[in-house]
């Protein structure tokens, strides 16, 4: 029988009725589609502790996972704030999976646990140069390799089907190589990291997945530890992270998860929103089955042009569409810039004005579609004085600040402390995902840029699109989408406004 609490309790009176019913369906399979701004985050902490304080859930077998760690933070700062049991698990798949390992890992083997490298720096990558000693290929070219490796791993295709992957898919293998060579270059790199006792992060997930579909005590034993699964940021899910879900959970469907197609821009690392959109299917029957479309971040002209993004989209039944919340706003802004150079000064004046009218640098952002068009726009707001943060999809790495090495080191850990410091953001558009500002400009609105590289219409357009939309959906209070004719450094060069921008 599917349990529905009616319990009450103050946390729950702050939620609309869909963000209610979705708190107090305690049982699962629960699956929630939650659009930009539609209080996700405040909807399933609440769902959580609701279900934990009536006795539904026992707090110590309480498990929520999605995709970041500041994301894993936040779940569990707004737990906390509720008075919530700090027994609830909140963690990414990799944490999870990692203290899952550790803790059995002696009764695996007696060699000591391998060295993780966390990411792919210095370690990996002189193991991959020396796999390909006898390649002439450059550096930028060898991460290229290490990201189709990792993409393997995460779509789960064995290297011995990369070649057929590559011509059903028509998928060109990194550096000119061909889809046999690439298969020997990844088992001559997983050997190299064997001899080296390294693994990362994938690799810990293939792993984890292992030793879960191993029958015995050590799987039952990590099963027994989730009682009830709650997965945020769904739409961004990879058959690898699916498989070790699955595996978690065993015969268990006590599993709520949330997400929008709209807002999956990972595709190229191998996520995907088929699982969220095929989730009624896969756990037939749901229990529930809920939309929360209500934005209440943006006003109503930024909710429009995010709106009409989507419908022109051939996958716009996918997407839902949203409501605003809030009654008034300005205009979206579309502007026209003779060159990129232009383009950031008009930008940094508008950041500026806006300051001297009282707005908060903090609450501004710029958002670029590649790091390489952060430079024109952070030298830009040096010379208009507006101080910055910049933030890329590895976290931050710079900050026009204090010019002491002191006072920088200062406000730079106060930025991964979450503290804007009054500062302006500089970010990609892919690194403030999850973020949001009163005030947005999106620079480079322009083809070849937004959409990256005028792809024909396919599954890459539509990632660009949904990329766009992402963007769009940051903004609060004031959106501005601009573009330039010209990269400044040839009067041959001359683009065009991007497709996705709109016109009236």
């Amino acid at each position: 029988m599917v349990r529905v609490s009616t319990q009450s309790d103050d946390f729950l009176d702050e939620l609309d009725a869909s963000q209610r019913e979705a708190a107090v369906t305690t049982e699962g399979p629960v699956r929630i589609i939650a659009g930009a701004g539609a209080g996700k985050t405040r909807t399933i902490t609440r769902r959580i502790a609701h279900a934990c304080a009536v006795g539904d859930w026992n707090p110590a077998r309480a498990v929520a996972v999605t995709f970041s760690v500041k994301a894993a933070d936040e779940m569990g700062q707004r737990l906390q704030r509720l008075g919530a049991p700090s027994s609830i698990t909140t963690s990414t798949f990799h944490s999870l999976a990692l203290q899952q390992l550790r803790g059995v890992w002696h009764e695996l083997c007696d060699t000591p646990f391998p060295h993780l490298v966390e990411k792919p720096g210095a370690l990996t990558f002189r193991a991959m140069k020396r796999v390909l000693r006898s390649s002439d290929i450059d550096d930028s070219q060898v991460r290229d390799v290490m990201a189709e490796i990792a993409w393997l791993k995460v779509c789960l295709i064995d290297p011995d089907d990369y070649a057929k992957v590559c011509a059903a898919m028509h998928r060109e293998p990194p550096a000119n190589l061909d889809p046999e060579r690439m298969s020997q270059i990844m088992g001559m790199f997983e050997d190299e990291k064997t001899a080296r006792n390294q693994i990362d992060f994938n690799d810990m997930l293939l792993i984890a997945c292992h030793v879960l579909q191993t029958p015995g005590e050590l799987a039952s034993s990590i099963r027994s530890q989730i009682g009830t699964l709650t997965v945020d940021e769904y739409q961004d899910l990879s058959p690898l992270q699916h498989r070790l879900m699955r595996l978690w959970l065993g015969d268990n469907r006590n599993i709520c998860v949330v997400g929008d197609p709209a807002q999956t821009i990972y595709s190229f690392a191998g996520a995907t929103s088929y699982y969220l959109r095929d989730f009624a299917n896969e756990f037939a029957p749901v229990t529930a089955d809920l939309t929360l479309n209500t934005d209440y971040r943006s006003t109503p002209q930024i909710i429009r042009y995010a709106n009409k993004v989507l419908a022109a989209s051939p996958e716009r039944e996918h997407y839902i569409r949203l409501d605003a919340s809030r009654t008034t706003g300005r205009r979206v802004q579309v502007t026209g810039y003779a060159d990129d150079v232009a383009e950031a000064r008009a930008v940094a004046r508008r950041i500026a004005k806006a300051v001297q009218q009282g707005e908060r640098m903090g609450d501004c952002a710029v958002l670029t579609r590649v790091n390489a068009q952060q430079t024109l726009i952070c030298r830009a707001l040096h010379e208009e004085g507006i101080r910055y943060r910049v933030r890329t999809e590895s976290g931050w790495h710079n900050a026009s600040m204090p010019s002491t090495e002191q006072g920088r080191k200062a406000l730079m850990e106060s930025l991964e402390r979450g503290e804007d410091q009054g500062v302006a953001t500089v970010s990609t558009i892919h690194a403030a995902k999850g973020l949001e500002f009163r005030h947005v400009w999106i620079v480079g609105c322009s083809e070849g840029l937004i959409p990256f590289s005028s792809p024909a219409a396919g599954e890459t357009l539509e990632e660009e699109r949904r990329l766009f939309y992402v963007g769009v959906t940051r903004a609060e209070n004031s959106l501005h989408l601009s573009f330039s004719q010209g990269s400044g450094t040839s009067a041959l060069s001359t683009r065009q406004a991007s497709r996705f921008l709109l016109r009236g």
